[in-house]
């Protein structure tokens, strides 16, 4: 159950006309963009980085098409490879030493949410489908994974468009993997991004006229939320929509938010998640982002464009062309706020 008191708390702080404007917000320039997809109007939704720790250079993004399929992008931004598959919505990956899994939320059956799960091959650059298995009654829509530090047992995490929260195991020990639903948490309004803390077991969750909140990961843990920053018109505008991490020791770092409303990203300093300043995308030789609904973040060398790390946001208006995903690097972020 959630919080009550807490979320009408929330609610009270949701944008309205009278809203105060949204505080300024430093341009950070692009260093590059993928290949649009092929699809028109709301198509490309959801990122997720995969970093090669022998050669940086040959990272890879992955990126959802919700009306075709999934893209695999080089850093340059070149398409490598697609998967075809239909109304793929978010997705994210984990490295889990023998392979790399990503799964997907799946919305073909709206009636019955399902994950998607692929194995990403990092030398020919191309996902491998691994099968779609059912959750629960609803729509899909956000999805996020968890890999547990004490016995490295992966989970993810399907958050329907209603606020439902599906929690499922995912057991990849045969030949065949088998997912398995093993709580259910819930929000009161549509949700969708979501990211996990592998480091602290927190789940963060964007409710998106309301805010964000907070839930411990592991499935004996219990399923009240913790609202953790509200919608306010100013520092993070309806809808908020993807979460990505920036952890920094054991518990430090900052969590970044998709402000939607006002084509801004939103910052909260870790642990305590306290607001640290908020961006856009936009000023360079690239053009900027707009609408953003997925992002992603990955720290670490990436090559000379992206010493400290990547952060790919979905572009919601890449016109003439149809939609696609901008690349940052992490240190333009860090040098407009003078982090650590």
């Amino acid at each position: 159950m959630r919080a009550l008191p807490f979320a009408a708390l929330l609610l009270a702080g949701c944008a309205t006309t009278s809203a105060p404007l949204a505080t300024e917000a430093p341009m950070v320039a692009a260093t590059a963009e993928t290949d649009p997809v092929d699809t028109a109007a709301d198509a490309a939704d959801d990122p997720a980085i995969w970093r090669n720790p022998a050669d940086p250079s040959k990272s890879l993004v992955i990126g959802t098409d919700k009306k075709a399929g999934i893209h695999v992008y080089s850093l340059a931004g070149k398409r490598l490879s697609f998967t075809p598959a239909e109304r793929l919505n978010n997705v994210d990956l984990r490295d889990t030493g023998a392979r790399v899994i990503a799964a997907a939320s799946d919305r073909a059956d709206v009636a019955t949410a399902h994950v998607s799960l692929f194995m990403l091959d990092t030398a020919a650059a191309k996902l491998v489908p691994l099968g779609r298995f059912p959750v629960g009654a609803g729509e899909a829509y956000g999805m996020c994974l968890w890999t547990r530090a004490r016995d490295h047992a992966l989970f993810g995490f399907i958050v329907l468009k209603d606020g439902r929260i599906d929690q499922v195991a995912i057991d990849l020990s045969g030949a065949t993997p088998k997912v398995t639903t093993v709580r259910s948490m819930k929000l009161g309004t549509q949700s969708e991004g979501c990211v996990v803390d592998d480091r602290t077991g927190q789940l963060y969750v964007a409710e998106e006229d309301v805010g964000l909140w907070r839930f411990d990961a592991d499935p004996s843990a219990a399923t009240t939320a913790t609202g953790i920053a509200r919608v306010d018109g100013k520092t993070l505008v309806a809808d908020a929509e993807g979460l990505a991490l920036a952890p920094s020791g054991r518990t430090g770092g900052y969590l970044v938010a998709s402000s939607q409303g006002d084509n801004a990203y939103t910052l909260y300093r870790l642990p305590g998640v306290t607001y640290a300043g908020r961006f856009r995308i936009g000023g360079g030789a690239i053009d900027g982002t707009s609408d953003t609904d997925g992002i992603d973040l990955m720290l670490g060398d990436f090559g000379p464009a992206y010493p400290r790390g990547l952060l790919v946001a979905q572009d919601g208006d890449n016109a003439p062309a149809t939609q696609n995903f901008k690349y940052v690097s992490w240190d333009a972020v860090r040098r407009a706020f003078k982090l650590r």
